[in-house]
């Protein structure tokens, strides 16, 4: 009988360990922490869903009802929590068990045109297993190895990176500089100027913001917006916008959007970092010069002193278990296809959740799956070796190097990704596969 690994219990990994299940494959699970549901037991207090609670679930598991429209962190982690209660999922989950190695099986001697994967992957972990799998998820999370640029001079205030920060307790003084505007780095500037401390925050380039809700309603659930196609839904987002909350000018500092459209600029979902920029607790600086103990210097030759410094400027991409040289990698990140799946270089070997798409996350990992299920069906049926579909899949797509990505293209290449394995089915059944779609 096949055997596949999950690699971690955050919500990608228990999406993907349940509709592996649901489909009768056996499955191990590992997970390095004592607890499901990743991130969401270390993400900073303030933290609440930016996209909708009923928008926002697993596969025929909505959230609670009485939910409100955005859920805080505790509510979204308990969620993640009751869908593994519910599938039994914690009696399966290895707890406290770090993967150390994902190694390729050698293929069989006289076997000369394996690729690499092809009969599976030699598991390790922390307790000692070593085991081998026909093949792999890794749902190991993109969120937990911080990072921070490397600017001149030193820094001898605090600083805390958004990924351990929990609240303003743990601040010292009351000047304090935000870097990074993101999502989470207005969510951090908000918290502090809530509190009614000094926060300044670090623009460096200019951000689409939209409000959380038209007309009391979350964004994605404005009914009439699904009439439109996703170009004209990116302008009329744009218009409401610029009715709702105006244009980046209104705002003192605040550069201009990079891009013309929502889809080629960056995009924030944050309508109070606004209004605590209208009060005066939160001004917008350019971007960082130097340090000089604490004193800051920007890039438009102005300075200041600060307490205490909140990076909010993202994480590094870490696969610490697989050797790099296995997939070529770009922007720090495995080049990936089918929708931030695979590589063109190993087969058998399946990314969930390396990939963000503007939007909800936690469907995209049922979705994700739900793909790899198919390609485990397709190498089950090509017999031991199994079926060269990371390369057939490679040569017929644009490759993928990012995390934060457009949702509808992320659609597009996740339904063409349907299409090409259904046509290499039919091909397969007909006799020898053809690289060619049909």
């Amino acid at each position: 009988m096949s055997r596949y690994c999950v690699i971690g219990a955050g919500a990608a990994g228990v999406s993907a360990l349940q509709q592996l299940r649901r489909r009768g494959h056996s499955v191990d699970c590992f997970e390095k922490t004592d607890r499901v549901g990743g991130h969401w037991h270390t993400d900073y207090d303030a933290l609440h869903l930016i996209t909708s609670r009923d928008m926002t679930a697993f596969e025929d598991f909505p959230m609670p009802a009485d939910y409100p429209h955005f859920p805080r962190r505790d509510q979204v982690r308990a969620y993640i929590e009751s869908y593994a209660r519910e599938h039994g999922l914690y009696e399966i989950i290895r707890f406290g068990t770090a993967v150390t190695s994902v190694e390729p099986v050698p293929a069989p001697e006289g076997v000369t045109d394996a690729r690499t994967g092809s009969y599976g992957w030699r598991v390790t972990t922390s307790a000692g297993d070593d085991e081998v799998y026909d093949g792999v998820l890794v749902a190991n999370g993109h969120l937990w190895d911080p990072r921070i640029p490397d600017i001149p001079g030193e820094f001898t205030g605090k600083t805390i990176h958004s990924g351990v920060y929990k609240n303003v307790s743990e601040l010292e003084g009351d000047r304090i500089l935000v870097v990074g505007a993101g999502n989470s780095g207005c969510d951090l500037a908000v918290d502090v100027a809530q509190h009614r401390l000094d926060a300044d925050i670090v623009i460096r380039h200019g951000s689409w913001f939209q409000p959380k809700t038209y007309f009391g309603v979350p964004r994605q659930e404005v009914p009439f917006l699904a009439d439109f196609s996703p170009p004209e839904q990116d302008l009329i987002s744009r218009l409401m916008a610029r009715l709702s909350i105006g244009e980046w000018n209104a705002y003192p500092g605040l550069p201009e959007p990079e891009g013309a459209t929502l889809a080629e600029g960056r995009a924030v979902v944050n309508d109070l970092l606004l209004y605590w920029i209208h009060h005066g607790r939160i001004t917008v600086r350019p971007g960082i010069e130097r340090f000089d103990g604490n004193t800051v210097h920007f890039g438009d030759g102005t300075s200041r002193d600060y307490d205490t410094i909140l990076w909010a400027t993202g994480f590094n991409v870490r696969l610490p278990f697989l050797d790099s040289s296995l997939f070529p990698s770009a922007a720090g990140a495995p080049v990936r296809y089918a929708g931030g799946i695979v590589t063109e270089t190993a087969e058998k070997l399946y990314f969930i959740g390396l990939i963000a798409p503007r939007g909800p996350q936690i469907p995209i990992y049922g979705m994700q799956t739900k793909l790899v299920a198919r390609m485990i069906e397709l190498h089950e049926q090509a017999g031991p070796g199994g079926a060269p579909l990371a390369g057939y899949l490679a040569s017929l797509q644009e490759p993928e190097t990012g995390i934060d990505v457009v949702r509808d293209g992320w659609l597009r290449q996740m339904a063409d990704t349907e299409r090409l394995l259904a046509a290499y089915a039919k091909s397969s059944s007909n006799g020898a596969p053809s690289l060619q779609p049909m």
